[in-house]
């Protein structure tokens, strides 16, 4: 179960329910124009690129980026200074792009949504892991950088 119980399957979840939504009950709602199409361009790719460099500098600790797994290392450079979720932020970002691109007006309700499920689900549990094995150096850290952003 845990092999399949991974944010990026979540993501897929959620971005299927706004999918379905846009096409079989868009109740007339639309946001469609050149500037959500934009918007949505700059989501979906902002995204990509946060989780990216987030992997990358997983990457170069040589820590496990698998959420229900134990890191060896605590990541803290790179945009680990500036998050210490970005991995999360990225999968938040890539929902709303794709909640507008498919048009899905209603489906905007699912991005709050999946930021609940992403810390119940996975940032908390993580954050107890670290604070176990990293305790004093999780401390300073989570003073000093936000959850989120």
């Amino acid at each position: 179960m845990h092999r399949i119980d991974i944010p990026p399957v979540w993501l897929v979840g959620f971005a299927f329910l706004a999918w379905l939504q846009a096409r079989h009950f868009p109740l007339g709602l639309s946001l469609d124009g050149g500037l959500t199409d934009l918007l949505s361009g700059l989501l979906i790719g902002g995204g990509i690129l946060i989780a990216v460099l987030a992997i990358m500098e997983f990457r170069r600790h040589k820590t496990t980026v698998i959420p229900h797994e134990t890191p060896s290392a605590l990541v803290q450079s790179g945009i680990y200074k500036r998050s210490r979720n970005p991995i999360y932020v990225g999968d938040v970002l890539i929902l709303a792009g794709l909640v507008l691109r498919f048009d899905a007006v209603l489906s905007l309700i699912l991005v709050p949504i999946f930021v609940w499920v992403l810390e119940r689900r996975f940032i908390l549990p993580e954050e107890d892991r670290l604070r176990r094995n990293f305790r004093a150096d999780f401390a300073r850290y989570e003073r000093k950088t936000r959850r989120w952003v």
